[in-house]
């Protein structure tokens, strides 16, 4: 492990070291965790997941995955990371946590995760998935991977969240505002998944949204399709008022894990 302290990221619960991973952490990450943690605690019918199976897709240096063990006590929390690099420093920061026993870490491409594993279905599925096009590609390869969709195409994702789903199985994932609607449009044609909830991301008051948080669930129990008769509940989250003064919102998200807040 490196003795550089700032390549690590201190959270209340849990330490993350980020030197060998491409991509840092940033809000995106820790925000999904947080609205997951959120929305469970709302809705009641999501609990069935807290004492089951939750895949984490694209963990990078496996903050998410840190979140979900620190929360749902009883869950068993597997991550999946294709960079070699980030896979390693997933798995020295889940062993360096208090959790090490109920995370672990698989180091392939989420299409042959599919494909291998028989014998588990997950009751949550989370991702903050590449989404990057050919236009902004850079010259650092790990991270055009851990950046770029062509190593995990939308199409991809959904199909095989739905293949790993439990029956009532949830997906939540966090995406650019501006494929919002293609998500959900594909997620109509190659799933069986139903979106139930939409929040989107604003930066200040005065900005466009930039992110959509998206929260699924599989609409078939026992093989027969449930009807969709309703429309998704759809709301709105700022982060700052200004820089770095953040909304009362946005800290109710995330005020569990990082230490300032």
């Amino acid at each position: 492990m490196t003795n550089n302290s700032k390549e690590l990221f201190k959270f209340k619960q849990f330490s993350v070291m980020q030197d060998q991973c491409a991509m840092k952490i940033g809000t995106d990450g820790v925000l999904l965790g947080g609205w997951v943690c959120k929305k469970n605690k709302e809705d009641n019918k999501n609990a069935e997941f807290i004492e089951q199976n939750i895949l984490d897709i694209g963990t990078g240096t496996g903050v998410i995955a840190l979140q979900m063990a620190q929360e749902f006590p009883n869950a068993q929390i597997d991550a999946i990371e294709l960079v070699p690099q980030a896979y390693l420093q997933a798995v020295e920061n889940f062993e360096n946590s208090s959790w090490s026993d109920r995370l672990f870490c698989y180091h392939a491409y989420f299409q042959e995760f599919v494909n291998e594993i028989d014998d588990i279905k997950y009751d949550l599925i989370i991702s903050n998935p590449p989404f990057f096009n050919e236009d902004t590609k850079t010259l650092d390869k790990s991270r055009n991977t851990a950046r770029f969709e062509e190593n995990l195409p939308l199409e991809d994702l959904l199909t095989g969240a739905n293949h790993l789903l439990s029956e009532k199985g949830n997906l939540a994932i966090i995406i650019p505002y501006h494929r919002e609607e293609l998500f959900i449009s594909f997620a109509k044609k190659h799933s069986d998944l139903q979106i139930l909830n939409i929040t989107r991301v604003k930066g200040n008051k005065k900005s466009s949204p930039k992110r959509s948080l998206l929260w699924f669930v599989k609409n078939t129990r026992n093989g027969i399709m449930i009807e969709q008769s309703h429309n998704p509940i759809i709301d709105e989250l700022t982060i700052e008022i200004e820089r770095h003064q953040y909304t009362k919102d946005y800290k109710e998200l995330v005020k569990g894990f990082y230490l300032k807040m």
